[in-house]
């Protein structure tokens, strides 16, 4: 069964930084493209970060673009997150989410892309 667990939330403090994880299980990673996406209380869950299959392509909203960095590890079924300069702005449950890539090149941008999803990990920043 596909299953994709996130961790490496937390609280930190305006500036700080936090690496998240997403670890795939019972597929291998080579084949999926993966989105990171979050959502605030009360706001609509929105694309954080995206990478294709080969982990050769990314992409980053631009309220984290310079910010954040997104990795895929595919020799460890891991992608990474990596939030830096974090800002209160930033804090939600961060998700990731895959799918199987038409092209190993391939980005995916949009929630609609993706069919299947982690079950979140919280990120709070705050003084």
């Amino acid at each position: 069964q596909l299953q994709l667990v996130e961790s490496g939330g937390g609280l930190v403090h305006p500036g700080g930084s936090l690496r998240l994880s997403c670890v795939a299980s019972g597929f291998t990673l080579d084949r999926y493209a993966i989105g990171w996406f979050r959502q605030a209380p009360g706001k609509e869950r929105e694309a954080v970060s995206w990478i294709s299959a080969d982990g050769v392509n990314s992409a980053y909203a631009p309220s984290v673009k310079g910010r954040f960095t997104i990795l895929k590890d595919n020799a460890k079924n891991t992608v990474y997150l990596q939030l830096n300069s974090l800002k209160p702005e930033d804090t939600a449950i961060y998700y990731c989410a895959a799918r199987l890539a038409f092209s190993l090149h391939l980005t995916y941008e949009y929630e609609s892309h993706y069919p299947d999803w982690g079950q979140g990990t919280q990120v709070t920043v705050s003084s």
